[in-house]
């Protein structure tokens, strides 16, 4: 097992000459009059200053403290013709702003945007499962081994063997490891190269279907329907929670200590991560066993994929239904959406159709294909581009061949990106522009 011997990839030897000379850099941009770098930043969009921002403490002052971004914010909403008119703002961190701004961004993106499909061979066999967080792919679940790639260069930065003895059947991955279900075990394996099993005595449990991560905590899904809590620090199994009277098929995780799982019946039971006790359960209309959701914490939605093809949204503030439609003929394999986005949900299954949806009202918003290649691989440094096409609404989805649309078998969803597993050697990334 290889892998890389720092986080971003560089050699210390680069990252040494990369951080030579700083002192002289950084006192030549701290001479520029502040006066000046306020009339040279207020002629900049939202993104550059943004990187502006990031260049130095001094320009980091000067962008937050003159509140450049929020007067640029204002303008940009047309909400005040001038900037004297404007109220006095809150002290929001620059973050907030530029959240907002990259959402807005994101989401139109995605609604209406062009599409581009990188694709490159990641494995030498076919894998099912995709993470992306962080500029980073990580890919597996099929091969004997995971993949860790950068999204903008497809370089891989890491490989991480699985044990001969075993299979792997789900991850997550944080910025210092990947933890890993393997058998009935659970896998570390460091950023760094080591890899640790938990001990069988602690770590074995029955036939695990999922995995799900919130540090310190791994939570499995198990076939006897519940689910099993592990602290990764002391790995022990510190709850056991009946959460179905079938198979957990899935399973999602919160900040406020709340887990969700869907089952093979089609029910979502609602536990806290802390107890043993179950908050609540929520059935769709369609009962057929549940396939993949998510949760929202900025809207307090959950999300839904089933076997039927159904795709439907609750609101834990009211507990109820907020709707529910059939948005593919056929299984939803793999549903999500970037964090903080409280706008659309991205889903993909077995017909291969990339679709997004509106959160609030599950409508469909745009759905998409891959189309002709616009450079080869071999043209390209293994590399295949090629174009997305945006489907109407009539649009006959048997009628259009399958190499252009191989089933999603999972996707993740990151800024103006979306990765997608397909059971392929390959892996696709969309960009929305």
């Amino acid at each position: 097992m290889t892998g890389p011997s720092l986080a971003d990839g560089r050699s210390p030897a680069r990252k040494k000459r990369r951080s030579g000379g700083g002192g002289e850099r950084t006192a030549s941009i701290n001479s520029l009059d502040h006066d000046i770098l306020c009339m040279v930043f207020s002629l900049l969009g939202p993104f550059d200053l943004a990187y502006c921002s990031s260049v130095c403490k001094f320009w980091n002052n000067i962008v937050s403290k003159s509140k450049l971004l929020q007067d640029l914010y204002y303008r940009r909403r047309g909400s005040y013709a001038h900037s004297s008119d404007m109220p006095a703002l809150s002290q929001k961190p620059l973050r907030y702003y530029m959240r907002e701004w990259a959402t807005q961004h994101h989401q139109s993106s995605l609604r209406e945007g062009d599409v581009q499909v990188d694709q490159w061979k990641g494995h030498s066999i076919g894998v099912n499962q995709c993470r992306m967080k962080m500029g980073l792919i990580l890919t597996g679940v099929g091969d004997k081994v995971m993949r860790l790639w950068s999204a903008e260069s497809f370089k891989c930065l890491g490989e991480y063997a699985i044990p001969h003895a075993v299979s792997l059947i789900d991850y997550e991955f944080d910025e210092s490891k990947i933890v890993g279900l393997i058998g009935t075990r659970i896998g570390i394996w460091r950023r760094g190269g080591q890899r640790s099993i938990f001990p069988s005595r602690e770590g074995t449990f029955p036939k695990g279907l999922c995995l799900r991560y919130l540090d310190p905590e791994a939570v499995v899904g198990c076939e006897d329907g519940t689910v099993r809590v592990f602290d990764m620090y002391s790995r022990k199994c510190s709850r056991i929670i009946r959460m179905h009277s079938a198979p957990v098929t899935c399973l999602s995780l919160s900040s406020e200590q709340l887990i969700f799982s869907g089952s093979s019946l089609g029910s979502i039971t609602i536990s806290g991560l802390s107890s043993d006790e179950r908050v609540a359960t929520l059935r769709p209309h369609d009962r057929i066993g549940i396939k993949t959701l998510c949760f929202n914490p900025g809207s307090n939605l959950v999300f839904a994929g089933c076997a039927s093809g159904y795709a439907s949204c609750w609101d834990l503030r009211k507990m109820g239904v907020l709707w529910e439609r059939r948005v593919s003929p056929n299984v939803l394999y793999s549903l999500g959406h970037m964090q903080y986005d409280t706008s659309t949900l991205v889903v993909g299954g077995i017909d291969g159709v990339l679709r997004v949806l509106d959160q609030s009202t599950g409508e469909l918003v745009s759905s998409y294909i891959m189309d002709q290649p616009v450079s080869s691989a071999s043209s390209s440094g293994g590399i295949e581009k090629r174009k997305g096409r945006r489907l109407s609404e009539d649009a006959q989805i048997d009628s259009i061949p399958r190499a252009a649309r191989p089933q999603i078998t999972c996707l993740a969803v990151g800024m103006k990106k979306v990765v997608t597993a397909h059971n392929e050697k390959q892996i696709r990334l969309w960009k929305f522009h």
